[in-house]
């Protein structure tokens, strides 16, 4: 137990030490709020500017979110369609690949000229955060043993029956790994579709209060902005790490206690 607390308390302390010292030397240097602001003023900052950013996080998260389940959902479907037919892997895999490697901050304007704004910023995210389902999907139904296959063959299993009971619980740790990729992935892509489409108003997400901040030389709000993203992106990481641990811990290596 104490060496469970002392885990956790290591990364906290080490966190407080550096706003410690990026306040200290702020103060002492009298580095101006315009330059560098104290993470005090940060987070009086996010506090007094809540409502706003607040709205926007609300946005960007919605975009994210859905953004995510799209691309699992997809994701999903397609890797099962290509572990049936190979065929279909080896025409359409490769357009997969050139999607991913393509930077969206690239396509965000060409999707800008026949999409809205916020279709747009979705169809980003998801390109973003489509493939690493797709590709840690299709590589878990491929590593399935070898000689369970062989033994559903034996006995007159069909495709699908092997695909339901052999592979895709063989490919549970991979998607799940995907899916945590996928996730950062899916909230990187609508923050940088965001600034590519530059929404003002009440819909615009957290980019949008960032650069607006920016061209108001208001520096604490964008910290403000940029440390609500982080946030966003660590709870998203923690929330798939724990759906991943429930769902592998009764028989995974991986989530079992040494």
């Amino acid at each position: 137990m104490k060496t469970f607390i002392a885990q956790r308390a290591v990364p906290a302390l080490v966190f407080l030490a550096l706003f410690a010292a990026w306040e200290i030397i702020v103060r002492i240097n009298a580095i101006p709020p315009y330059v560098l602001p104290a993470p005090s003023l940060i987070g009086l900052t996010l506090i007094e500017d809540w409502e706003t950013l607040s709205l926007s996080l609300w946005v960007t998260l919605r975009i994210t979110a859905l953004a995510l389940a799209l691309a699992t959902g997809i994701g999903v479907a397609l890797a099962m369609m290509f572990a049936q037919w190979r065929w279909l892997e080896r025409s359409f895999f490769p357009i997969a690949i050139i999607l991913q490697v393509t930077p969206i901050i690239a396509i965000a304007p060409l999707l800008l000229v026949y999409l809205d704004s916020s279709t747009a910023v979705l169809v980003c995210a998801f390109l973003v955060a489509f493939f690493p389902v797709l590709a840690n999907t299709a590589l878990g139904l491929a590593s399935a043993d070898t000689h369970l296959r062989d033994l559903f063959a034996l006995y007159g299993a069909t495709r699908w029956q092997e695909m339901l009971l052999l592979r895709a619980p063989s490919a549970l740790p991979y998607f799940l790994g995907g899916l945590r990729i996928a996730g950062g992935l899916a909230l990187i892509g609508a923050i940088a579709a965001e600034i590519a489409a530059g929404a003002a108003g009440r819909g615009a997400g957290l980019a949008y209060r960032i650069v607006e901040a920016g061209y108001r030389l208001n520096i604490p709000r964008m910290f403000a902005a940029l440390a609500l993203i982080s946030v966003a992106g660590i709870a998203i990481y923690l929330l798939l790490d724990i759906l991943s641990r429930l769902a592998l811990r009764r028989w995974h290596n991986s989530s079992q206690k040494a």
